[in-house]
């Protein structure tokens, strides 16, 4: 099976296999990701890294990860960094890019971008995140973080907490579960709970879920907590926001009643819905799952790039 060539806009770009491909390369590149090993298999090759939209973790893990193969980043870095800022389309851009470059990492804010991108580029495609839509790179390292502390993902209750109407990391993440089997709670203020389409897309898969407003009250049988940030932005009272943010911030104190190997997950950057406390207890796996976007984007990089 050969992903050579192919765009990844979304998660479900990948059936299950291609995805269990995909995380067996990159337990396979976690020695060169940490610099242990050399690795050239991407000599020559060059990522156009186009970012217009900010970002830390994902920019820098897709550009360590080319530089980790052995390529080259050619890199944009925010909108007024680009002939966007002149009035240039999206698709000229493109256009230009791939005649720089083998291969096109984008991180956009309007959702569609990343597949609009994939439509006028005749070199692969990778969707870095695209405003309230898909971040199926996100997803991959998601799901080799909890493979790395709990193997079989079929077998796991994986709660969801926090901006599920907003935050895309989010919509991927439990698009990939559902088809994996895992049982998920969704908990999240009403008004900005899992949105209708990715709710009916988990129906038709026929996957298992169901909803909560109260952290406190899945944590004693979840084996997987993954938490965002509730986006104070889309709060038009400040209050109101208050309420609901007190409610989605974990301590170490309310974890004493999880499971031993229960494991706290978070794409960051987070704000206040972690306590730093929960930093040195051994639940917190945040920033291993940071690490991981380097050998997970490794192996895309080279599964895309080469046989």
């Amino acid at each position: 099976m050969s992903l050579k060539g192919r765009d990844i806009v979304a998660i479900t770009d990948l059936d299950i296999n291609e995805i269990e491909i995909i995380l067996k390369e990159a337990e396979r590149m976690v020695p060169a990701a940490r610099g242990e090993v050399k690795n050239d298999l991407l000599s020559g090759k060059i990522l156009a890294s186009l970012f217009f939209e900010a970002s830390t973790r994902t920019r820098l893990s897709f550009e360590t990860a080319m530089h980790r193969l052995g390529g080259d980043v050619i890199t944009i870095a925010g909108q007024e960094g680009s002939s966007l800022i002149k009035g240039e389309t999206l698709a000229d851009t493109i256009r230009m890019a791939e005649g720089y470059s083998d291969i096109i990492a984008i991180r956009h804010p309007k959702e569609g971008a990343a597949r609009l991108s994939a439509t006028f580029s005749r070199i692969p495609v990778i969707n870095g995140g695209d405003g309230a839509g898909q971040h199926p790179t996100q997803t991959l390292l998601d799901l080799f973080t909890i493979q790395q502390n709990h193997g079989d993902i079929s077998k796991l209750h994986v709660t969801i907490g926090g901006d599920l109407k907003y935050g895309r990391t989010t919509h991927s993440l439990s698009l990939a579960l559902g088809r994996m089997g895992a049982r998920m709670t969704f908990v999240a203020p009403k008004r900005i709970q899992m949105v209708d389409h990715i709710l009916d897309d988990l129906n038709r898969m026929d996957a298992s879920f169901e909803m909560a407003y109260d952290i406190k009250d899945t944590i004693e049988d979840t084996d997987v907590l993954y938490m965002t940030r509730i986006q104070k932005e889309r709060f038009p009272d400040v209050e109101e926001y208050m309420k609901v943010a007190g409610g989605f911030r974990i301590t170490a104190e309310m974890l004493e009643p999880a499971k031993k190997n229960m494991i706290v997950m978070h794409p960051l950057p987070r704000v206040d819905e972690i306590h730093f406390s929960v930093d040195d207890t051994p639940h917190a796996k945040y920033f291993q799952q940071a690490f991981n976007g380097v050998p997970v984007r490794m192996a895309l990089l080279h599964l895309l790039l080469e046989e």
